[in-house]
């Protein structure tokens, strides 16, 4: 199945930034707390995961959220399994919203070595990939973190990060690619250095027209990644919030040229489940304005 040609002008040319709603099963305890939801308040996984579709569906349907300001949405593979308004999930996103759908498909990181953590294995994705086609997903998402400026423990991580992509591709969908730096790295900007060095050496090997996108941590030094933003093999570069606040965070993006927003938890600090929907809808529409002004410099 080929890529949907309107949404890949879209993603190279539209305006906005990427909204991440994949937090999964380790991290959605955290985002319910987070929302207003203590975990007294529910019990199992399948209450904590309706409850954290009601979150989600209440983001998608608020009249904030649209393909005026947000370009894409990453979900969550049960996201992307359930439905809005009796619509799968991915195709209410585009077809309501014109918002383009992404699915988060890695599996978890594995423990750290040479100051990386690689991802865990993923025996199951070309069957995952070929329900994400079956369901109108544009593209996937996959992250890796790199701790420590440690050239075979980086060098490693992309090289993962495009083997896979590569099979994604494979697929008719478009990888974006995530190597982490962790933000509280004693090494972060000589990390980014050998992560600039390492992502280029793949890119140079990517066709033009089997294109991947970028998820990386906002850089020490602003506009760190003006050649990757520029590289003809990148469909888009998009920064992750990576434990900033939200403030911080887009001051940070508003500095690198180029670079869109995907954050996820900065995308909903301040929302709160017992808010009305006025409160929750005029809190989110400042949100995204002030993450869609920070990607638009």
């Amino acid at each position: 199945m080929a890529i949907n040609p309107q949404q890949l002008d879209r993603m190279r040319n539209g305006k906005g930034f990427i909204a991440a709603l994949d937090q999964s099963g380790g991290s959605t305890p955290k985002a319910l707390s987070l929302y207003g939801i203590a975990e007294s308040e529910y019990s199992g996984e399948a209450q904590m995961f309706d409850l954290i579709h009601a979150m989600r569906t209440r983001m998608i349907k608020s009249p904030a959220f649209s393909g005026d300001r947000v370009l894409g949405a990453i979900l969550f593979e049960g996201t992307m399994d359930r439905e809005i308004d009796g619509v799968g999930s991915a195709t209410y996103l585009w077809e309501n919203k014109q918002v383009i759908p992404f699915l988060k498909v890695d599996k978890g990181l594995a423990d750290e070595g040479n100051g990386v953590q690689l991802m865990k294995p993923m025996p199951d994705l070309d069957g995952l990939l070929g329900r994400a086609v079956g369901k109108g997903i544009f593209g996937t998402k996959m992250r890796s973190v790199i701790k420590l400026a440690n050239r075979d423990g980086i060098v490693a991580v992309v090289a993962q990060q495009f083997a896979v992509g590569r099979q994604i591709i494979g697929h008719g969908l478009v990888p974006i690619i995530e190597p982490e730096v962790d933000i509280k790295s004693p090494q972060k900007a000589e990390a980014e250095s050998m992560l600039r060095d390492a992502i280029v050496a793949e890119l140079d090997k990517q066709p033009q027209s089997q294109p991947v996108m970028l998820k990386l941590t906002l850089p020490s030094t602003t506009n760190f990644y003006a050649n990757l933003i520029a590289h003809p093999s990148v469909l888009r570069v998009v920064a992750l919030s990576g434990g900033y606040s939200r403030d911080d965070a887009n001051q940070k993006l508003s500095e690198n040229h180029g670079m869109i927003a995907s954050f996820s938890r900065a995308l909903t600090e301040g929302l709160s489940a017992k808010q009305s929907d006025a409160e929750f809808n005029a809190m989110f529409d400042a949100t995204i304005a002030g993450i869609y002004a920070a990607s638009i410099t």
